[in-house]
């Protein structure tokens, strides 16, 4: 019984809201509906901005390009008004004659042959679990998913959706959605770094191979791009390149624009490498760190990190920093196996320069993987 009186004032209201404007004389605007949502929007920037969930010059942007919108809604909405007469009173009747009629027994109808009134609801707990902050953006990403389920090749939604998935953490759907706007929009430079920077955030900050092949197609687009230029950085920091590394980070501090909002992350990653341990990599604490990571994390890890690294060490067996680092590596990994035949190659390589090979001696009789 419960039921059913929810429904007859739910037909009650949607009546109600078709007879109030024709009893009115009013008349709707396609507009007006376009002005409330913009209104919203410019709501929600606020917000944002407030909780610094987005920085100043992005929020003052989408509030200007909101407003411009809001401004031309409102527009329209006044021509509207201005410009179509009102619908002739037979017209008025008849739609109110339908409301009253064919509304309730149409929606009857439809229930009756759709319905399930046996099926329990969405549980209110399940709904509740969202974070209050998300349940709008949740909508919107609702929203969005489902136009783009209907028209996959429109790259701008998914230029739009990518960001988001990416301030959500939702990583391995940030590169789908990048990588489908680089597919049907173009390369540019912003494009690629995108690209990149998802890929290195779904491999846990490691710039995979796939990652640095994007920065340095960005790179090739557009020699100045800071983003591909600080992420060409930490991939040398993780192959053991430190000077490298912090020569890139030098010369994009040098070579930034004043006011620059990025500089001052770049010289805190450039103060963290030079006050570092000397060995260069991760440090043990890291790869510590590392070695606590489900199997699949630390499985992405060792792909392309430590693999990497001693794939490179094949084509240039002089470097005993890298050796060092792959074999402390391994073991702190707890593959030892793999630090004692990281250890050989290294003597193999570096048989002819005491000096190193002595280096990768003490490590190994440091570590305990004589025997």
């Amino acid at each position: 019984m419960m039921l059913w009186l929810v429904l007859a004032l739910m037909t009650a209201a949607a009546v109600f809201a078709v007879l109030w404007p024709l009893a009115r004389g009013g008349r709707a605007l396609a507009a007006g509906s376009d002005v409330a949502v913009y209104r919203d929007q410019l709501a929600e920037i606020e917000r944002d901005r407030a909780a610094e969930r987005i920085a100043g010059s992005e929020a003052e942007a989408a509030r200007l390009e909101v407003s411009r919108r809001l401004i031309a809604a409102a527009d329209k909405a006044s021509a509207e008004a201005r410009e179509s007469p009102p619908p002739p009173a037979w017209r008025r009747r008849a739609a109110a004659v339908a409301a009253l009629t064919a509304l309730p027994l149409g929606a009857l109808g439809l229930y009756l042959l759709l319905g399930s009134p046996q099926l329990p609801g969405e549980s209110l707990q399940a709904r509740r679990e969202l974070p209050p902050e998300h349940r709008s953006i949740a909508a919107l990403i609702g929203q969005v998913e489902a136009h783009l389920a209907r028209s996959p090749e429109d790259g701008k939604g998914w230029e739009v959706l990518a960001p988001i998935y990416m301030r959500l953490g939702r990583y391995d759907e940030a590169v789908k959605a990048r990588r489908s706007a680089l597919r049907l929009l173009g390369p540019t430079a912003a494009r690629q770094s995108d690209l990149g920077e998802a890929l290195v955030a779904e491999a846990n900050g490691i710039v995979t191979q796939d990652a640095k092949d994007s920065f340095e197609q960005a790179l090739a687009l557009d020699a100045n791009d800071v983003r591909a230029r600080f992420f060409i950085g930490v991939a040398a920091e993780q192959d053991g390149r430190r000077e490298e590394a912090a020569g890139i980070w030098r010369e994009l501090i040098a070579k930034a624009p004043a006011g620059a909002p990025w500089v001052e992350f770049v010289r805190r990653s450039l103060a963290r490498l030079e006050n570092s341990a000397a060995q260069p990599g991760p440090s043990e604490q890291d790869m510590a760190a590392a070695a606590e990571l489900t199997p699949q994390q630390r499985a992405q890890m060792v792909r392309n990190m430590v693999e990497r690294l001693a794939e490179r060490l094949k084509q240039d067996g002089s470097d005993v920093e890298g050796w060092l680092r792959l074999v402390r590596a391994y073991t702190v990994l707890g593959e030892r196996d793999k630090a004692r035949a990281a250890a050989a190659d290294a003597r193999r390589a570096l048989a002819s320069q005491p000096d190193k090979l002595r280096q990768v001696d003490e490590l190994v009789k440091g570590l305990g993987l004589e025997g």
